[in-house]
C-alpha cells in the first residue's frame, strides 16, 4: 500500500482498518455497504442538537475520505491487473522465444565462452597412448650394409652375414592415437610408429594391447594400426572443409606421457604448409590451432565441440621444442581418404596432376610481369602427365577445382590428395586474363590410372613391409632379371629380425628367383624355419643377405 493509505488506516482506527484490510478487488463492494450505514445515521440525527450536526459533518467528511480511498483503490486495482497481464505476456514471450534462445546458445557455443566438459567426455575413451619400442641399431648404422670386407669374404664367401644379435639397448617413443571403429582400427602419425619394432597401446582406462600396423603413408604422415579389444569407444570424422577459422576445438592426447590430456583453443588458420615432411610427394595442408600441443600429442585427436574429429594432431612450430602457440593437424578429409585406401587396397592410391606449382602472390606477379590474380601458378607441366594430356600449360593460374576455390598451393594439394588415379576433375585456369575449363583424369606416379591392390595382406602385415615389383628401367640399370623392392617397413618380423632398410631389392629367397610379389608370397606362405633373402640396394655395391625365421 501507499504511504497515504497507511496514514488513513491510522486516522480512522478500527473501522477503517477493517475496510482497508480486504483485497483491492472488493473495495467497491465494501464501500457501498458503508455508505448505506452512514445515510441511516444521518436520518436519525437530523433533529438533534448542534453536537449531532457536528457528527453529521464528521460523517460527511468520512464519506468524502472513503470515496477518495475508493477511487484510489480502483486505480490501483486497474494498474495491478494491467501489470499482471503484462507479466503473463512477458512469460508467453519467453516461452515462445525459448527455441530461439536455444539456437542463440548453440551459436554461442561455436564462437564464444562455452563449457567443454561434454565434448571432453565424448572423446577421452577413444584417444589412446602409443608406446613405440625400437631395438637394434640407430638409423645411421642401419644405412650401412651387413657386408664383410674383401679379405674375410675370400674365406667365408658372399653368403656370410655378420652377427646381428648383439645386445642392444632398446629405445622408446611415445605418441597418441584415435580409435575410429569398434573393430579396433587406430589412426596415428607415421612418425610415431616409424622404425619401431613393437607397439603397445594403452586405453583411457589403462588397459593395454599389442598393436599391428595395417599400413602407413609417409607422404601424409598417417598410419593405421589395429588392436583386438571389446567394447571399444570410437570417434567419427566431420568434413574438414566445413571447419571455420575461429571455431572452438579441443586437442586430446598424451603430451610428455601425461595420459588423456585435453586442451582447448580455436582454429587459427587452414591450408598451412610448414615444410616439415621430407617425402618427395609430401602433402602439407594443415589446420593450425592455438590449442596446446606438445611432444606426445602426435597422432591425437583435434575435435570440435560435438566430439567429432576435424584433424589428427601432427606438429608444432616452436623454437624450444614445446608449445609456443602454434599447433598443426592433418585435415580429416585427407585422413579418411588415406584410411579408406589402406583398408580397401592395402596401400594409398595417389592421384596426380603432374605439375610444379607456386602460390600466386604480389611478388610472383611482379616477377612474371603480370597483374595479380588469386590462385596457383603452374610453373611446369610434366611431359605426358595428366595435366599435359588435358591441355593445361605452364603459366596458367589454377583458380578452381571441382567447384572449390583454390588460392594456395597447400589447398590445391589437399584437394588432389583426396582423389585416386582415374578420378576425373574439372579444373578452371586463368590463361592470359581469360578463364578456361579443362577436364583432367588423374594418374598415378607411373603415369597410368591403375589401382594397385595389395594381395595376401595378412602375410605382408606379418612381415611388416610394403612391396612393389621392380620396374624394368631400374632392373636394366642394375643388370637384374627382376625383383621385389621393399617400399616401407613397419613393426613386424623383418624389422625385428634383420637390419633391412627401405629400398632393399629382393632377388632370391632361399636361392629361388623372385620377380614379383606373388612369387614372394608363394614361397613364404607355407615356409617353416629359416629364410635367407638375397638382394641389392641401389646405393650400395654388391649383394646383401638377410636371414630370419618363420614359425609357420
Amino acid at each position: 500500500m501507499s504511504g497515504y493509505e497507511i496514514i488513513m488506516m491510522t486516522t480512522f482506527g478500527v473501522t477503517m482498518r477493517s475496510i482497508m484490510q480486504i483485497e483491492a478487488g472488493a473495495i467497491g463492494i465494501r464501500l457501498g455497504a458503508t455508505e448505506t450505514i452512514v445515510v441511516i445515521l444521518i436520518k436519525q440525527l437530523q433533529n438533534k442538537s448542534r453536537v449531532m450536526r457536528r457528527i453529521k459533518t464528521g460523517v460527511s467528511i468520512l464519506l468524502t475520505a472513503l470515496v477518495t480511498v475508493s477511487l484510489m483503490s480502483c486505480k490501483d486495482e486497474k494498474g495491478q491487473l494491467e501489470s499482471t497481464d503484462n507479466e503473463r505476456l512477458q512469460l508467453y514471450a519467453e516461452e515462445k522465444s525459448s527455441e530461439e534462445t536455444l539456437k542463440n546458445e548453440v551459436k554461442e557455443v561455436k564462437s564464444g565462452p562455452v563449457d567443454f566438459t561434454e565434448a571432453a567426455k565424448m572423446v577421452l575413451d577413444a584417444v589412446v597412448h602409443i608406446r613405440a619400442t625400437q631395438t637394434g641399431r640407430n638409423e645411421s648404422s642401419d644405412r650401412l650394409p651387413r657386408e664383410l670386407p674383401d679379405f674375410f669374404r675370400d674365406f667365408f664367401g658372399d653368403r656370410f652375414q655378420m652377427p646381428e644379435n648383439m645386445p642392444q639397448q632398446p629405445m622408446y617413443g611415445s605418441g597418441s592415437g584415435v580409435i575410429i571403429d569398434e573393430k579396433g582400427h587406430i589412426v596415428t602419425n607415421n612418425h610415431v610408429i616409424n622404425n619401431a619394432t613393437e607397439l603397445e597401446v594403452t586405453l583411457h582406462d589403462n588397459e593395454t594391447y599389442k598393436a599391428t600396423v595395417i599400413g602407413s603413408d609417409p607422404t601424409t604422415d598417417i598410419a593405421l594400426l589395429k588392436i583386438k579389444g571389446d567394447n571399444l569407444k570410437a570417434l567419427s570424422f566431420v568434413n574438414s572443409d566445413d571447419v571455420e577459422v575461429g571455431e572452438w576445438v579441443l586437442a586430446v592426447g598424451n603430451p610428455y606421457s601425461l595420459y588423456s590430456t585435453v586442451t582447448a583453443g580455436i582454429v587459427s588458420a587452414k591450408a598451412r604448409n610448414i615444410n616439415i615432411n621430407p617425402e618427395k610427394f609430401a602433402v602439407e595442408s594443415f589446420i593450425q590451432t592455438d590449442a596446446a600441443i606438445n611432444p606426445g600429442n602426435s597422432g591425437g585427436a583435434l575435435v570440435n565441440l560435438d566430439g567429432k574429429i576435424v584433424g589428427i594432431n601432427t606438429a608444432i612450430a616452436s623454437r624450444t621444442g614445446s608449445y609456443s602457440g602454434y599447433g598443426f593437424a592433418i585435415p580429416s578429409n585427407i585422413v579418411t581418404k588415406v584410411v579408406a585406401d589402406l583398408l580397401k587396397y592395402g596401400s594409398v592410391q595417389r592421384g596426380m596432376l603432374g605439375i610444379t606449382i607456386r602460390t600466386m602472390n604480389g611478388g610472383l606477379a611482379k616477377e612474371k610481369n603480370m597483374e595479380f590474380i588469386r590462385g596457383v601458378w603452374v610453373e611446369n607441366v610434366g611431359e605426358d602427365s595428366a595435366a599435359d594430356k588435358a591441355g593445361i600449360k605452364a603459366g596458367d593460374i589454377i583458380v578452381n577445382i571441382d567447384g572449390s576455390e583454390v588460392t594456395t598451393s597447400p589447398r590445391l594439394q589437399e584437394i588432389i590428395a583426396q582423389h585416386r588415379p582415374g578420378d576425373k576433375l574439372s579444373i578452371i585456369v586463368n590463361r592470359k586474363g581469360r578463364e578456361r575449363e579443362f577436364k583432367v583424369t588423374l594418374e598415378n606416379v607411373k603415369g597410368t590410372t591403375d589401382i594397385t591392390k595389395k594381395e595376401n595382406v595378412e602375410m605382408l602385415n606379418y612381415l611388416g613391409a610394403d612391396f612393389e615389383a621392380l620396374d624394368k628401367e631400374t632392373a636394366r640399370k642394375l643388370n637384374l632379371d627382376g625383383g621385389v623392392r621393399v617400399v616401407n617397413l613397419y613393426p613386424g618380423l623383418l624389422r625385428q629380425s634383420t637390419q633391412m632398410r627401405p629400398g632393399y631389392i629382393i632377388t632370391h629367397i632361399d636361392g629361388k628367383k623372385v620377380t614379383n610379389i606373388k612369387e614372394l608370397v608363394a614361397i613364404l606362405k607355407n615356409k617353416k624355419g629359416g629364410v635367407m633373402l638375397e638382394g641389392v640396394y641401389e646405393d650400395v655395391p654388391g649383394k646383401q643377405y638377410y636371414a630370419f625365421g618363420l614359425d609357420s
